[in-house]
C-alpha cells in the first residue's frame, strides 16, 4: 500500500467497508456470515481501488475472520497480491484458481 493512504481509515457501516481519499470515495459492500465475510461489491476511484481491498482484508484478518471474495475486483486483487489468500476461506468455490 502506498504511504500516502496508510493513514486513511477504513469506515465498517454494518454492510459497506469504504475509504475516503481526497473526494475519491471508495467501498465493498459486503455481508457477514458468523467467521466468514462476503465480498460482494466493489466500487473505487482506481486511484484507491487497491486501498480499498487491502484495507478491507487487513479489517478481516485482524478479526480473525475468512474472506469469500465473490466480487471479481477483489478476486482479482487477491491473485495479483497471493499472499492475501491466507485470509480467503478455503471452503470458498474457486478457492484454488486465486
Amino acid at each position: 500500500m502506498k504511504q500516502e493512504f496508510e493513514n486513511i481509515p477504513l469506515i465498517n457501516t454494518g454492510s459497506r467497508f469504504e475509504i475516503e481519499f481526497n473526494g475519491h470515495l471508495a467501498f465493498i459492500d459486503y455481508r457477514e456470515m458468523g467467521s466468514q465475510i462476503a465480498l460482494n461489491h466493489t466500487e473505487a476511484d482506481l486511484l484507491i481501488s487497491g486501498t480499498v481491498v487491502e484495507k478491507t482484508l487487513h479489517y478481516i484478518e485482524d478479526h480473525q475472520k475468512k474472506a469469500l471474495p465473490f466480487c471479481p475486483y477483489v478476486a482479482s486483487f487477491i491473485k495479483k497480491n497471493p499472499e492475501w489468500k491466507r485470509v480467503v476461506d478455503e471452503r470458498f468455490h474457486g478457492y484454488d484458481q486465486l
